[in-house]
């Protein structure tokens, strides 16, 4: 590694009102999980390249040094706005192979770590829950059709830290705590437990599998005559039709998997257009229905029609109804959010300022709702409760702006640990299979060839048709509801992004959760103990089933870059330790 950004070590010195000093700048930001991920893109952008060559170098980085939440099998949507065009999305998610039917599933054997009386149909781990591989296309496609840089210049830093790099605590932590289930798997005990022991934090750790992995596919861009993009389609058709897919595709048919080569050679990311609101005279945009992401369009649409401001940030008369509101939003997702190939969305319908009019009567100011209300538009979610959600460990995020205003805002994740490693790839497949739901004729519904609805959202906001702000977070559910009360922060209480997303949070539970069994929670809502015991009270005499939770202790991260008079505002969350540096 060349050099660290170690810039949020110092805390709340000289009497700052913040736990990390804001990071500002007027030429170009970059917002990631760890220092190394920021130095890949700020190593790209200071040769030259672009916020989509940064981007791209800085999710390959955390492809390698962030393993516990994001590897280079997963998936990702990805927002790209060059300066003076529109924004797109970049559709970097899986989908189910071929033969992932909903009755080979519903006859499907326990894995040896499984309750055979009480397991899901779609399993939440192991090789039965990977689908294709959609991040690597999904970033290849946005650097040939965004970036100026070769494959083998973005992923240099990469290739760097699969040779070696100090792992960090959380890496090691998720291998500890994932060691038995990663023993079931050879190459994954090869990879993750050298010496077939836990990696201890801060020694080297090596992949060479995946660094040959990397380099494989840079001497194929090398060899390929003719422009910058046929180079790059010669990377993708490498990894997707060549020698990588076939070995992906052998592990799989060799260990049970439902992965095949024809599955491989057929998938292509794709360039989709996002979905948007407008919100107090921002524009809001984010990845289409195959994503949460318009759950953050809905409850916005629901909250316009009330003075947030004046009931106080935080109050409980203010968190009463942003809950109630989510809630809504959810039910919504979870009725009627998937793959638009597949299933017609009501997308008018739920975007529209009457449909929000109406949901928004429903929000009763002196009682919290118990049940999943989603407008009567097709076929709903149904499960049994439960009380607990499945513990998830997932996702990064990348935000990138540029000197010229280009921004990159990404939400990588999938192959979370602990993961199956395809061969001697080192390539870990994603568990997102897991997100689909057999409910017959859901939008959602498991089907061959089907992106699952993730959880993964990025967002970026316009002012005038202009950037105004990018942020994306790790999190699971709870992604867009913690993005909600940042954005609100900002917009409605006139924060600066590090007070934002520093603030004390909340996380309803009240929502069919993604993964696994999803289990459904009427009414409970974790909150940050730093919002006063009085405000919980009040709260709890509304309905609501009240969970007083640590100080700072919400599953969601965001990093943020704010645009504006000609300076760069960036905030990142102590929370998981995020890390900004701009200039």
């Amino acid at each position: 590694m060349r050099r660290a950004y170690l810039v949020f070590l110092a805390i709340a010195a000289f009497g700052q009102q913040t736990m990390f000093p804001p990071v500002r700048g007027t030429r170009e930001m970059v917002g990631a999980a760890n220092n190394f991920e920021v130095e890949a893109g700020f190593r790209i952008l200071a040769a030259g390249g672009n916020a989509v060559d940064a981007g791209v170098a800085s999710t390959l980085a955390a492809a390698v040094t962030e393993q516990a939440r994001f590897g280079l099998g997963g998936e990702m949507p990805l927002l790209i706005k060059m300066n003076g065009k529109p924004v797109v999305v970049v559709s970097g998610v899986g989908t189910a192979p071929k033969l992932a039917t909903a009755e080979w599933y519903r006859q499907r054997k326990a894995n040896p770590w499984e309750d055979a009386s009480q397991m899901p149909p779609i399993p939440g781990e192991g090789i039965h829950a990977a689908i294709l591989p959609g991040v690597f296309d999904g970033l290849m496609l946005a650097l040939q059709q965004y970036g100026t840089k070769s494959f083998a210049e973005v992923a240099a830093p990469a290739m760097e830290y699969a040779d070696a790099f100090p792992i960090g605590e959380e890496f090691s932590n998720f291998i500890r705590n994932g060691e038995r289930l990663l023993r079931n798997w050879p190459t994954s005990k090869a990879h993750f437990l050298p010496g077939d022991s836990v990696p201890a934090r801060g020694t080297v750790f090596k992949q060479p599998a995946l660094a040959k992995t990397l380099r494989e596919l840079a001497a194929a861009e090398k060899k390929q005559r003719g422009n910058r993009a046929k180079k790059i389609q010669a990377v993708r058709d490498y990894f997707y039709r060549g020698p990588i897919a076939k070995k992906i595709a052998a592990f799989s048919e060799a260990n049970g998997g439902l992965i095949r080569y024809e599955d491989l050679r057929d998938f292509k990311a794709e360039i989709d257009t996002p979905q948007t609101t407008d919100y107090r005279g921002y524009t809001v945009v984010k990845p289409g229905f195959w994503t949460q992401g318009p759950v953050m369009l809905q409850a916005l649409q629901l909250l316009e029609g009330y003075d947030l401001k004046a009931m106080g940030h935080n109050s409980a008369p203010y968190l009463h109804t942003v809950i109630e509101a989510v809630k809504l939003a959810f039910a919504d997702r979870d009725a009627h959010y998937g793959d638009p190939k597949f299933s017609r969305i009501p997308v008018e319908t739920l975007l529209s300022r009457d449909y929000a009019a109406t949901r928004r009567k429903l929000i009763d100011p002196n009682k919290a709702s118990m049940e999943s209300r989603p407008g009567a538009l097709g076929n709903a979610m149904r499960s049994a409760v439960a009380s607990e959600h499945n513990s998830v460990q997932d996702t990064t995020c990348v935000n990138v702006v540029d000197r010229d205003g280009n921004v990159f805002s990404a939400t990588p994740s999938g192959a979370w640990l602990p993961s199956v490693i395809a061969g001697d790839t080192g390539i870990p497949l994603s568990t997102r299979l897991q997100s689909f739901v057999m409910t017959k004729g859901h939008a959602n519904e498991l089907a061959p060839g089907k992106r699952p609805r993730v959880t993964l959202s990025p967002t970026i906001v316009l002012k005038d048709n202009k950037p105004f702000l990018a942020m994306s977070t790790p999190g699971g559910d709870n992604q867009d509801q913690a993005m909600l009360q940042v954005l609100l922060n900002i917009i409605d209480f006139g924060m600066a992004p590090q007070e934002a997303v520093e603030a004390p949070r909340f996380q309803t539970e009240h929502f069919y959760s993604s993964f696994a069994t999803h289990e459904f929670v009427p009414g409970r809502t974790r909150i940050e103990r730093r919002i006063p015991k009085n405000v919980l009270d009040l709260l709890s005499e509304k309905g609501h089933i009240v969970q007083p939770s640590g100080e700072w202790s919400n599953g969601s991260a965001p990093t943020v870059i704010l645009l504006r008079d000609g300076v760069l505002d960036g905030g990142a969350d102590p929370r998981r330790l995020r890390f900004i540096f701009g200039r």
